[in-house]
């Protein structure tokens, strides 16, 4: 089993910053793909980044390359997404999720946690 907890939501202006962890623990954080998710108000969840196990391979969706970054240290079992140039259209809970391998699609993430909400004043 493996626990994932988000942490660094919050309010920022538009075209500010925020960084976002996700820890995992139990079974060997750091072998696992992880995907950053996000929910916005009456939309669907729909995938942001993932990172392979080993950092090597990174997927973004569009409208955020260039703008956020996704990292980890696995000797922390640390995934960080950085977002910069924030929109208000990104405003939305951002979920953290583990999966056995890299994807842009949340039902190949076993692991979820329960979100943090980034909210974007314009």
């Amino acid at each position: 089993q493996v626990q994932v907890v988000e942490s660094g939501g919050g309010l920022a202006q538009a075209g500010g910053s925020l960084r976002l962890s996700c820890a995992a623990s139990g079974r060997t954080g750091s072998s696992y793909a992880v995907g950053w998710f996000r929910t916005a108000p009456g939309k669907e969840r729909e995938f942001v980044a993932a990172i392979n196990r080993s950092g090597a391979n990174i997927y973004y969706r569009d409208s955020v390359k260039g703008r956020f970054t996704i990292s980890r240290d696995n000797t922390r079992n640390t995934v960080i997404l950085q977002m910069n140039s924030l929109k208000p259209e990104d405003a939305a809970v951002y979920y953290c999720a583990a999966g056995s391998y890299l994807s842009s699609v949340s039902i190949h993430y076993n692991y979820w946690g329960q979100g943090t909400r980034v909210t974007v004043s314009s």
